[in-house]
């Protein structure tokens, strides 16, 4: 199913003459973990990383198929904040967090922490490049997050000052609905609608619909999609929102998905659509939109991007996106594969790259990421209030629906490295789809 399979000697069908050489072959590795890391194409590990030859950066392995398809399905255990991570200089050794967004009904939103927020330890230590997947991703349930003021030197240079708030925080199971924000923004002749999407789970699609059904009635003029924190799910659910948006395209191609030779039968292509498991799909019928994206913005987003791009004009503000052009699938130890008599006894699975995704015009190579027409980026200082029409990536798209933001001055660099994000630290990361014609 490998994508690269061909491009790994260690795959290839005959790389063992005997059931006793390939023991031995597996006997040499201390974990299934490591086994499989060996056997990906240039994986993002810091030897490629220095090398600049990493390919497959989205592979990975699991050691309970239960626990990820509850994350699929934005279900994980999660205190609530979302936050993104950024070195403090270029160069720099120094990690720190600031926090995003909230999810509701979490254990942060009961607490005293808000968008904007700089933390720059867990549990008293400072992030570092070295230690932060550890104590970020540490399978304990709580830990304390120590926050610090950002100021600037006489140089205009960053300077994190720990100001000595430290909070306390649970991880509890969390489901959380993409739909994060949606409203109507009138300005003078423009009903614009907005919406603050932040996963494609199939098991919202419905909410969603819902959500453009409010649109429709509201009589939207122009469409404001924020996609700028979601690192993408399912390509059934990006067809349906594509179709949402428009209408107009219904049986055309939306995307297409290709396999390696060995599995070409299984080539794919998705077409928009009309309906949502027999219900009518609440579709707009624009032929323009706007797309705030940031450096987190990946897999099934991009997906929007791109497929919508032969068929609308797609206008992106924001970051490049993450470059993720590729689609993969949940493998599990079962006769075919796949979830279907999965084994109860040994639950891991692999989230496996076995895609390539293109447009309708063909069209699929962004490996570098979309970039934006319009570049603005997202920046600590000046976050603003999600949903709210003076926050700066949802002002600059209002000032281009309405011809009042002809040309707006940005840095050009952004004001901190970006390294990683939370969701992508909980391996939220991919855009996935099931099949069982394995």
């Amino acid at each position: 199913m490998y994508l690269w399979q061909f491009e790994v000697p260690d795959l290839a069908d005959d790389r063992f003459s005997s059931d006793a050489e390939y023991e031995s072959y597996l006997q040499s590795f201390s974990s299934p973990e490591n086994l499989f890391e060996s056997l990906l194409y240039f994986p993002s590990n810091e030897k490629n990383i220095a090398d600049n030859t990493v390919v497959d950066r989205y592979s990975w392995i699991v050691s309970d198929y239960l626990t990820l398809e509850q994350e699929l399905q934005g279900t994980s255990k999660s205190n609530g904040v979302e936050f993104g991570l950024s070195l403090v200089s270029s160069g720099s050794n120094q990690v720190i967090g600031y926090v995003r967004y909230i999810i509701p009904g979490s254990d942060a939103a009961t607490k005293d922490i808000k968008r904007g927020e700089i933390f720059y330890g867990v549990n008293g230590t400072r992030l570092t490049l070295t230690n932060y997947l550890s104590l970020l991703r540490s399978s304990a349930l709580d830990y304390t997050l120590n926050f610090a003021n950002l100021t600037y030197d006489n140089n205009s240079n960053p300077v994190i000052t720990p100001n000595g708030k430290s909070l306390a925080l649970t991880k509890t199971t969390l489901a959380e609905n993409p739909v994060f924000i949606k409203k109507v923004i009138n300005n003078g002749t423009h009903k614009i609608g907005y919406l603050m999407y932040n996963g494609f789970y199939d098991n919202y699609d419905l909410e969603l619909n819902d959500a453009f059904g409010y649109f429709k009635t509201e009589g939207i003029t122009d469409l404001v999609l924020d996609l700028r924190y979601n690192g993408g799910g399912s390509v059934l659910t990006a067809t349906r929102l594509a179709s949402m948006i428009t209408g107009q395209f219904t049986g055309q191609i939306f995307s297409e998905l290709a396999y390696n030779n060995k599995k070409s039968f299984l080539n794919r292509k998705y077409n928009f659509t009309s309906t949502i498991d027999k219900a009518g799909i609440n579709s707009l019928n624009l032929n323009r939109i706007y797309v705030l994206t940031t450096r987190s913005t990946a897999s099934a987003s991009e997906l929007i991007i791109n497929g919508l791009d032969p068929y609308i004009n797609v206008i992106q503000i924001g970051d490049n996106t993450d470059g993720k052009n590729v689609a993969s699938v949940t493998l599990y130890d079962s006769p075919t594969f796949s979830r279907t008599n999965a084994n109860p006894s040994h639950r891991y699975a692999m989230q496996l790259i076995v895609a390539r995704s293109v447009n309708a015009a063909g069209f699929g190579d962004y490996l570098e990421g979309l970039v934006p027409e319009y570049p603005i980026f997202e920046r600590i200082s000046t976050m603003g209030i999600l949903g709210e029409p003076n926050e700066p990536l949802l002002a600059t798209a209002i000032g281009k629906i309405t011809g009042t933001a002809k040309n707006i001055p940005q840095k050009t660099t952004a004001d901190f490295p970006f390294i990683s994000d939370s969701k992508t630290l909980r391996g939220l990361k991919t855009m996935y789809f099931s099949t069982d014609q394995q």
